[in-house]
């Protein structure tokens, strides 16, 4: 089997657009499911609904993909989960290393949905001394001193970043430095990298803070609803005074 380093997924030179990659593992997850249950095919009404999108939209996707469906039996399921798997690059085994095994590290490594999606595992790394050789998920932990040995030993491309916010930054120069390009960064800090890395954040408490913020408004409208109740300000357009522009610019 291919290594990381051997082949990198052709969906930029082939014009596949940042909003369809990030739909392709929704499709990938629903049409898994699909193929353990032994379905066959699958319509796209079927497929979008159980991928969280509209139909039109998974039909626009597949479209990049070459990918057409046969009218009045829909998409072959089997067909669909090697497609797309080939083009995110699953069909062959990406090394991983996971940089600072505190609470969340530990979790991660021990997360089974690593393996079976293609990602191995190569190495758990923590600057405590006192953490290295114990076993986490059944690997040895090793010293960040071996950081640079075990990437080029491995063949290391993607990283995973879940130290503290202060030792991030430095530890993604490592990595980058050593040969790795792609970047899942789990610290809440804004990492700095250069031209050619790829850095994707998860961020626990803004998604957490998203939902409090949705809370609230459905709290308010609730409240405005009373008998009594002052109504609430109609909700703003989001268009700027020529009516083109959003008033407010996200964050």
């Amino acid at each position: 089997m291919a290594t990381g380093r051997t082949h990198r997924p052709a969906t930029r030179s082939r014009g596949i657009p940042e909003a369809t990659v990030a739909r392709l593992p929704l499709y990938l997850r629903a049409l898994t499911a699909l193929s353990e249950r032994s379905v066959p095919t699958v319509s796209s009404e079927e497929l979008a609904a159980a991928a969280g999108v509209n139909s039109a939209k998974l039909r626009k996707d597949f479209s990049y993909l070459g990918s057409y469906g046969t009218r009045g039996v829909g998409y072959d399921v089997e067909y669909l989960v090697y497609q797309i798997s080939r083009e995110l690059g699953l069909t062959q085994d990406w090394p991983v290393v996971i940089v600072g095994i505190g609470n969340l590290g530990a979790a991660l490594a021990n997360y089974g949905g690593f393996a079976s999606r293609g990602f191995r595992v190569a190495a758990l790394i923590d600057a405590d001394p006192a953490m290295a050789g114990k076993p986490v998920a059944g690997i040895p932990v090793q010293h960040t001193d071996e950081l640079e040995k075990i990437i080029d030993d491995n063949g290391v491309s993607i990283g995973v970043i879940a130290t503290p916010a202060g030792a991030a930054q430095q530890v993604c120069d490592r990595l980058v430095a050593a040969g790795v390009t792609s970047i899942l960064n789990f610290a809440p800090t804004v990492l700095s990298v250069p031209d050619g890395v790829d850095v994707r954040k998860v961020d626990l408490s803004i998604e957490l803070q998203i939902l409090a913020f949705h809370e609230q408004r459905k709290a308010g409208e609730e409240a405005a609803g009373e008998p009594g109740a002052v109504p609430l300000a109609p909700k703003e357009s989001g268009k700027g005074p020529d009516g083109d522009v959003p008033a407010v610019m996200p964050a």
